[in-house]
C-alpha cells in the first residue's frame, strides 16, 4: 500500500486521543489536534498527486 496512505491511517489513529481531551475540555490537546489535522491534510494532498501519478502511468508499477 502507499506509504502515504500509511502515513495517513497512522496520523489518524494518534490524533483519536487527543480529539476525546480537546472535546473534554483541554486546551493543549486543541492546538495537537490543529497540528495533526494540518499534517493529514498534507499528506492528503500527497497522496492525491500519487494517485493522479499512478493514473497517469497506467497503473500500479512493479
Amino acid at each position: 500500500m502507499s506509504q502515504f496512505f500509511d502515513k495517513l491511517v497512522e496520523t489518524i489513529e494518534a490524533t483519536r486521543g487527543d480529539v476525546q481531551k480537546a472535546e473534554d475540555g483541554n486546551k493543549a490537546a486543541t492546538s495537537r489536534v490543529r497540528k495533526s489535522m494540518q499534517e493529514i491534510k498534507n499528506l492528503a494532498q500527497d497522496l492525491r498527486k500519487e494517485m493522479l501519478e499512478l493514473r497517469d502511468a497506467g497503473g500500479a508499477q512493479s
